[in-house]
């Protein structure tokens, strides 16, 4: 892109994986905002983690800039696997956008205590806290104390901090001030009449199985809706998604549990296959105990799904009266049971999942929030700081184009020679 025609309005996003989305909620949110954006005139930069292999040497780090969709990627190569390399990541990306002065956007707490480099540097920051990590039942005592030491953090370095549930704000208001908090819940989007043939392959015919979609942790119920299921015979299967290890006691203890009317198709990420999994269930079982507004659970309403969800705060915000209730196997059953015996009260769950989703959950509604959020940061910004470093797109966010762009392209242009 030439500089001289550079969008004035510029966002970096921090915290995924990369673009396109393969990684999660996260990843998909962020090509989402990002296509969003561009088509309203900004300028949007995204940080990549390239996975190289663990020996490579020093010389093959440096990031790599290319375009994709409009969209700027800046591309780091991490030779590190696992946690070690995610949070080498996350350093190099805040290192790079810290020698810029555009508006960040970092999706997750999880190392925000490395955001402390962005406020040295007078960068304006937006946070997404995400769920409460450290409460998740699969982490150990150290890692608990680095997420909850992150979580303090971010409500700290943060410039301001989007909630996307209200019971996570209401988290957040025990670390900060509500001014600095925006509940922001995430979108999808709705899903229309799936093709039934990619069910063949598993043996499925719609109407005939329930889906259950979640990573097998123990927060996650999936022991508690197989026992429930199990319990007597259903006369339809329980399709479950995810990656199962006879290594893992969890997993085992769920596999034992279950009856030979729950199958076990493993991961599956193509998203023709999922969706007609979706579209075609009797019902959709979301076992999710803790986070906010889960976009698992977005994308079952988008789909018209009846729902049968774990009882909490989360999950009765989110589906509201679209779903039924269970907390343990045994209410599992009984829930199950029920809206089984009563077709009536599975096509009103169906009808009730789309009018929630109608309400709350559109990506027009949660793309046009984070828009005018950033919008009255910079505004906010530039009132409060008018001759300040920090934030300068504030001036022109609202004036018009013409004031950094060049800038912008010269400091990247910097950084890929270094």
């Amino acid at each position: 892109m030439n500089p001289a025609t550079r969008p004035s309005r510029c966002l970096r996003i921090l915290g995924i994986r990369g673009l396109p989305a393969a990684h999660g909620g996260f990843e998909t949110f962020a090509e989402e905002l990002s296509l969003y954006l561009v088509a309203r005139g900004w300028r949007v930069v995204v940080y990549c983690q390239e996975d190289l292999p663990v020996d490579a040497t020093a010389h093959a780090t440096r990031p790599v800039l290319d375009q994709w969709r409009g969209i700027e990627r800046v591309r780091i190569p991490v030779g590190l696997g696992g946690a070690k390399g995610t949070m080498w990541f996350d350093w190099l990306s805040i290192a790079h956008a810290a020698q810029h002065q555009d508006l960040c956007l970092t999706l997750g707490y999880n190392t925000a205590l490395f955001c402390a480099r962005l406020r040295l540097k007078g960068v304006c920051n937006i946070i997404n806290m995400d769920g409460i990590e450290w409460r998740r039942a699969k982490w150990g005592p150290l890692a608990k104390a680095w997420f909850w030491m992150n979580d303090w953090a971010g409500c700290w370095l943060g410039d301001h901090l989007v909630a996307d549930h209200p019971e996570i704000q209401q988290h957040l208001r025990t670390r900060t001030h509500e001014d600095r908090i925006t509940t922001i819940p995430y979108g999808a989007t709705p899903a229309g009449d799936a093709p039934s043939a990619p069910l063949q392959a598993y043996g499925l015919q719609p109407g005939s199985y329930l889906t259950l979609i979640a990573r097998p942790e123990p927060e996650n119920s999936i022991l508690e809706a197989v026992r429930g299921f199990s319990c007597r015979p259903r006369g339809i299967k329980l399709v479950v998604l995810g990656t199962y290890s006879a290594a893992q006691w969890y997993h085992r203890a769920i596999q034992d549990a279950a009856s030979d009317e729950v199958v076990f198709l493993g991961a599956i990420y193509d998203p023709a296959i999922v969706q007609a999994l979706r579209c075609h269930c009797v019902a959709y079982v979301h076992g999710h105990q803790v986070g906010g507004t889960n976009p698992s659970l977005v994308e079952a309403l988008g789909a018209g799904n009846a729902v049968i969800a774990h009882d909490n705060r989360f999950n009765r915000w989110v589906a509201a009266d679209a779903a039924c209730y269970f907390t343990d196997g045994i209410a599992f059953d009984h829930a199950l049971s029920q809206v089984l015996r009563q077709p009536q009260q599975l096509q009103q769950l169906r009808l009730a999942s789309r009018a929630r989703f109608a309400a709350a959950f559109s990506w027009d509604s949660a793309l046009a929030g984070y828009e005018q959020l950033f919008l009255r940061v910079l505004a906010h910004q530039h009132t409060r700081h008018p001759r300040s470093k920090a934030c300068p797109p504030g001036s022109t966010a609202l004036q018009g184009p013409g004031h950094h762009g060049a800038q912008g392209a010269q400091q990247d242009a910097q950084v890929q020679r270094e």
